[in-house]
């Protein structure tokens, strides 16, 4: 049987600095990798992943929406791992300070931009970042799907999330 996961999560950056969290070695999901703050969805927020990623900033942060500049959903992550699909919304924003609380999910750090790739990071959000870093942020969404090129090498494809009927 194939489950579903849903999650939201947030690419918080002040000046040139991306907050990452060095997940704990005792989570479920990528433990003891880097990965931006976010988490799943609760059952009364799947219609608002924004609302998500903002209760889940504040819990692993502490920073509160009004310290949260420009939020906006950049990217849509979909994977298949084992029997479940992953579906992840990940968000940009600035944050107007750099002092975050400290949580059991794990130690977050302020990583300068061009030593973000350098960290061990799961495979589909490395691929992420490199496509941000590449493109930067844009007018429109991206959705990545996990798959393989066509030498069989793991690869996100990307495509830019439009409504066809907006002329």
């Amino acid at each position: 049987m194939i489950r579903a996961r849903i999650m939201a999560t947030a690419m918080l950056f002040h000046d040139n600095d991306l907050l990452m969290m060095k997940r704990s070695p005792t989570r479920t999901l990528n433990p003891g990798m880097w990965a931006a703050v976010g988490g799943h969805l609760d059952p009364g927020e799947i219609s608002s992943p924004r609302n998500a990623c903002l209760r889940e900033v504040c819990e692993e942060t502490g920073l509160q929406e009004e310290e949260i500049i420009d939020l906006k959903l950049q990217y849509i992550l979909i994977r298949l791992n084992q029997q479940e699909i992953r579906q992840q919304f990940i968000y940009t924003a600035q944050t107007t300070r750099r002092d975050v609380i400290q949580t059991e999910e794990g130690v977050l750090h302020w990583i300068p931009r061009e030593q973000v790739l350098d960290r061990e990071i799961p495979f589909i959000f490395h691929r992420l970042l490199e496509h941000y870093f590449e493109h930067g942020p844009t007018d429109h969404i991206w959705v990545g799907t996990a798959g393989f090129d066509q030498y069989s090498a793991p690869e996100v494809h990307w495509t830019a999330l439009v409504d066809p009927g907006m002329n």
